[in-house]
C-alpha cells in the first residue's frame, strides 16, 4: 500500500496593481510627506497662530470628510473583490456608491473653501492658512484625480475590460484612491484636530 502525496505550490502573491503606480504612489507620497512636514515644523515654531487658525475650522466638517472618503475606499475595496470573483456588474455599481459617497467630501470641501475665503482667510492670511491651502489643495486635486479614475475603472466594469485574470489596471486605480485616504488620515488629525 502506497501513499502519494501531491504537492501543490501555493498560489502565487503578488504585489497588486502595476510596479509603475506604486512608483507614482511613492512619488506622490514623497511629495505629502514634505508638506505634512513643513506644517508639524512650522507648527512647533509658531504653536498660538496654528492655534489660533485651528480655531477656524470645524472639526465636525473634517470628521464628515474622513468619513465620507473613507466609505469611498471601502467602496472601491469591496468593488475590487468583485472583480476578482468576475462580478464586474456589481463591481460598477461599488464604484458608483464610492463616486457619490467621495462627492460627499466635495461639497463640504468647496462649502470650507467658500465659508473661509468669506472670512478673508484666503492663502496669504498667515502662515496657518498658507499651508492649510496648500496641503488641502493639493490633496483636492488628488481626490478630483481619484474620482476620474473610479469613473473610469466603473465604465470599464461596465464594458466587461476586468475580470480575476485582466484586473492590474483596475488594482492600481484602486490603489491610487487609497492612497488618496491615507493621506488624508495623516491630515485630518494634523490640520484639524492636534495642537
Amino acid at each position: 500500500m502506497s501513499i502519494s502525496l501531491e504537492l501543490t505550490a501555493p498560489p502565487r502573491r503578488h504585489l497588486p496593481g502595476d510596479l509603475a503606480m506604486w512608483f507614482f504612489i511613492l512619488a506622490e507620497l514623497s511629495v505629502f510627506a514634505v508638506l505634512i512636514l513643513a506644517f508639524a515644523v512650522t507648527q512647533l515654531l509658531k504653536p498660538q497662530l496654528f492655534a489660533a487658525g485651528r480655531q477656524l475650522l470645524d472639526t465636525s466638517t473634517g470628521l464628515a470628510m474622513t468619513l465620507s472618503l473613507l466609505s469611498a475606499g471601502l467602496c472601491a475595496a469591496l468593488a475590487q473583490e468583485r472583480v476578482r470573483q468576475a462580478r464586474p456588474r456589481q463591481a460598477a455599481l461599488l464604484l458608483l456608491a464610492a463616486l457619490l459617497v467621495a462627492s460627499v467630501y466635495l461639497l463640504l470641501k468647496l462649502g470650507e473653501y467658500r465659508h473661509l475665503l468669506d472670512l478673508g482667510l484666503g492663502l496669504e492670511h498667515n502662515t496657518f492658512f498658507t499651508l492649510y491651502w496648500i496641503l488641502s489643495g493639493f490633496h483636492f486635486l488628488h481626490v478630483l484625480l481619484g474620482m476620474l479614475i473610479l469613473g473610469w475603472l466603473a465604465e470599464g466594469c461596465r464594458r466587461g475590460r476586468y475580470d480575476a485574470e485582466r484586473c492590474s489596471g483596475f488594482e492600481s486605480g484602486v490603489l491610487y484612491w487609497h492612497m488618496v485616504d491615507l493621506v488624508w488620515v495623516l491630515l485630518f488629525p494634523l490640520v484639524y484636530v492636534l495642537d
